[in-house]
């Protein structure tokens, strides 16, 4: 099937690696010309390498200033953004009564407001030309809160009123913008040191494979999913075989959320 992609201009942050990686090696599969995005600058030029992407940018979206230079040099070499798919994120577990401001603020920064600048950034363009897709990453934890990420859950929760916020604001621009849920995923965040499995199995006697697959046996599905499913679910969002689709906040999560939504 040809998604339409080629030639355009796809922006995907939090793309060293996980999802995005494989959502900007997938885009590029199609012919678009990818700009992928990290803090460190070897290892996002290497991702650019093995996703055959167009640009590299390193940056830090925990900088207010970063996602519009993002969009800024993305336009300066490759000409104006078609595509915008926010992915940068942090999660991790911590009790609701151990918060403090800063946990608060600094997840919000960057899982909500660095979504808020990039789509800002790529406003302009988008509608100077009458068109543009935005994809925002959220979280099955957005739709039905994770008592131990309870600030990440909020934070993805407002992605989604953002996504609809802009599908509704800006339809009329010939802009869509959709929101993808993923449940957990093979990734880095659940399977390095230090991640979401070690945190989880934290004053258990179970292995982190152990706590992985009992993570995964909590799904319908009874696996987690891997990176490359949840990029799939965004690359056709991005594509014009959704030409129809806007303000919906897909679930792929392997059944996890059991609501119609």
């Amino acid at each position: 099937m040809d998604l339409g992609l080629e030639g355009t201009v796809c922006v995907v942050t939090g793309s060293r690696s996980g999802i995005g990686f494989e959502t900007a090696r997938m885009l590029a599969e199609e012919g678009a010309r990818v700009v992928v995005c990290g803090r460190d600058e070897k290892r996002t030029e290497k991702a650019r390498e093995q996703a055959g992407a167009a640009l590299a940018v390193a940056l830090d979206f925990s900088d207010p200033a970063a996602p519009g230079e993002l969009i800024r040099r993305a336009e300066q070499e490759l000409g104006q953004v078609d595509v915008l798919v926010n992915n940068v994120g942090v999660a991790y577990q911590i009790a609701f009564d151990q918060l403090t401001d800063e946990h608060w603020n600094s997840i919000w920064n960057l899982n909500v407001m660095s979504y808020v600048r990039a789509i800002q950034a790529a406003l302009p363009g988008m509608r100077s030309r009458g068109r543009g897709v935005i994809v925002n990453v959220s979280s099955t934890s957005g739709k039905r809160p994770s008592t131990g990420m309870p600030n990440y859950s909020v934070s993805k929760a407002a992605v989604l009123s953002l996504s609809r916020l802009v599908a509704d604001l800006y339809a009329k621009d010939g802009i869509r913008c959709n929101a993808v849920a993923p449940g957990p995923t093979a990734t880095e965040a659940w399977l390095g040191e230090g991640g979401l499995a070690d945190q989880s199995r934290a004053g258990k006697e179970i292995s982190r494979e152990q706590m992985l697959a009992s993570v995964g046996a909590g799904r319908p599905l009874g696996r987690l999913a891997e990176p490359e499913e949840i990029a799939a679910a965004i690359v056709f969002l991005c594509s014009e075989r959704s030409s129809y689709v806007t303000g919906a906040a897909w679930s792929v999560d392997g059944g996890t959320v059991p609501i119609i939504i």
